[in-house]
């Protein structure tokens, strides 16, 4: 019994120490922080990383993919299909997408299908195809085949409104271990913390990965009014009736006919 436990502790630190050795990841932001105001018209942030190779192995012969992936607040959508009945467009069913990313970008160094197969892409949810979009279909939650209309149309107007995007080659290296990545902000982001995934993978297998974060918060005098409204309802709701009444009166005065 004492030989069986010390052959495990002497397992652990083999498994330990073959772990320390492994490649890791260094990932950096140019600004973890965007600020919103009323002359917001995006924002393009640089993310910036080094692979530390193994001390005791050579860089892999056949090099190494990285992928990118910034989901940002979940939201709750809903997709509607319309259909013509009696000459006229109608919805005639949706389909809700629970807790989804209102902000997704999937930057990688070449095309998903180069980097690994079906089966690692799918558990790794790399890819636009492959992340998990969460829909309710009856009383259940789940996601469906990336065949699915639903499925598709929802990606489609994301992607659209420049809220989802995955782009191929949007990874470059700049020496064979340091690499960048420009992470663009449509105008109509939602505020609220952007969770950032670095994937490292070789040979169609994960190697390692990291994560880092942005915030995206209102500044100036909407952050202001956000806050008013937040903290102080009441006060707020009676400033705002006044002012409707007020700019309601002013508009009559100018415009009155004698």
């Amino acid at each position: 019994m004492h030989l069986a436990a010390c052959a495990l502790v002497a397992l652990v630190f083999v498994v330990a120490a073959a772990t320390a050795k492994a490649e890791q990841l260094v990932v950096s932001l140019s600004s973890q922080r965007v600020l919103i105001n009323s002359n917001f018209i995006g924002e393009q942030l640089v993310l910036f990383g080094a692979i530390e190779p193994d001390a005791s192995k050579p860089l892999r012969p056949g090099g190494y993919d990285l992928v990118v992936t910034v989901a940002g607040p979940q939201v709750t959508l809903r997709t509607r299909r319309k259909a013509r009945v009696l000459g006229i467009w109608v919805n005639v069913d949706s389909r809700e997408f629970v807790r989804v990313p209102s902000y997704l970008a999937i930057l990688t160094t070449r095309p998903v299908e180069l980097i690994a197969s079906a089966d690692v892409l799918r558990r790794r949810q790399i890819g636009l195809d492959y992340f998990l979009l969460t829909q309710r279909i009856g009383p259940d939650l789940a996601d469906t085949v990336r065949e699915d209309p639903f499925r598709q149309a929802f990606v489609r107007q994301q992607m659209q409104h420049g809220l989802y995007r995955q782009a191929f080659g949007a990874v470059t290296y700049l020496t064979p271990t340091v690499f960048h990545s420009d992470i663009s902000l449509p105008a109509d982001v939602s505020i609220g913390n952007y969770a950032i995934n670095v994937k490292l993978l070789a040979d169609g297998a994960l190697v390692t990965q990291a994560n880092t974060s942005l915030e995206v918060i209102k500044a100036g005098f909407e952050q202001y009014v956000a806050d008013s409204a937040r903290d102080n309802g009441l006060l707020y709701g009676f400033a705002i009736t006044a002012m409707a009444i007020a700019t309601g009166w002013i508009a009559s005065v100018t415009f009155r006919r004698d």
